[in-house]
């Protein structure tokens, strides 16, 4: 087991199965050095635990809950590839939609779900640029998508 991955599991955490695609895309792409995750959806064995708009039907601390399990779906997209989480050097980018109520504004506290995550199980290595986007709806009418752009070590 990877140094991540005994990380995740001191914080209670493993990685799930790879989510299967809704349609025609893979969950994650090899270009060089750099792998690019699809978005993540926070599916639990294929369900999602929560649907609906944050600040309205999901609560922003749902929410940020939510993101974590979305950077946990990426992460096992980018094993699947890299074969062990131990050769990220490095989390690029971190882009999370937030399917939001018209008047809430609060993307990036949600988004932070994800990014303490990955700083968390990756110390400096998990430090990234980020965007935290407002949307009308998402998939599956979930509350939050994230995708990640990570950088590999040879």
């Amino acid at each position: 087991m990877s140094t991540v991955e005994n990380n995740l599991q001191a914080l209670g955490l493993s990685l799930p199965q790879v989510a299967t695609p809704l349609a025609a895309y893979v969950p994650a792409v090899l270009s060089g050095r750099y792998i690019h995750t699809s978005g993540q959806l926070p599916l639990i064995d294929g369900v999602l635990p929560l649907t609906g708009k944050v600040g309205a039907d999901v609560t922003p601390d749902q929410a940020k809950e939510l993101a974590r399990t979305c950077v946990l779906n990426a992460l096992a997209a980018v094993k699947q590839i890299a074969g062990d989480l131990d050769r990220i050097a490095r989390v690029v980018k971190v882009v999370g939609y937030v399917a939001s109520a018209p008047d809430f504004t609060g993307q990036p506290g949600v988004i932070n779900g994800a990014s303490e995550l990955l700083g968390g199980v990756l110390a400096d290595r998990g430090v990234h640029a980020r965007s935290a986007v407002g949307v009308i709806v998402l998939p599956l009418n979930a509350p939050v998508e994230v995708e990640i752009q990570i950088e590999l070590s040879d």
